[in-house]
């Protein structure tokens, strides 16, 4: 009865340092890089947004496009905003349709901050200071593009 026991035992380790390794490796497969971006919106009632940036991933920059339109927007801004990207298997996987992902974006006295995802997993971790005047700056639905 001992024995069993103890095989039980040691199947259970087995299985509980099987699934850690499978975590490990499945969080070694996704990076995380550094992005600085500049954006620009205008509107009234609808507003046109873009910019461009730099995701800076395994020692090498590639350069970004950015795109969006927003609903209820009134006036000009420009942001600057630096921060990460995370869960990047590559490069390409920052390319895609961002949403408010957790806390979303604010606006509070000049200072963005938004936490954002597209499709492919990917977080976007921003914060920037915005110049101009713009009711909202709305980062939700941008679109992120490799140049």
């Amino acid at each position: 009865m001992r024995s069993f026991h103890h095989a039980i035992k040691l199947v259970a380790m087995t299985l509980i340092a099987a699934a850690m390794l499978a975590g490990a490796a499945t969080q070694s497969q996704a990076q995380t890089g550094s992005v600085r971006l500049h954006i620009v919106k205008a509107g009234f009632i609808v507003g046109v947004g873009g910019g461009s940036g730099v995701l800076h991933y395994h020692g090498k920059n590639y350069r970004l496009s950015i795109g969006g339109i927003g609903i209820g927007s009134l006036g000009v801004a420009a942001v600057d905003l630096v921060g990460t990207a995370s869960n990047l298997p590559n490069p390409g996987a920052i390319a895609g349709t961002y949403g408010a992902a957790g806390a979303g974006a604010t606006f509070v006295g000049g200072a963005q901050v938004a936490r954002l995802q597209n499709e492919n997993g990917v977080v976007l971790e921003l914060h920037g200071v915005q110049v101009g005047f713009q009711v909202s700056i709305g980062l939700a639905g941008m679109t992120i593009a490799l140049r």
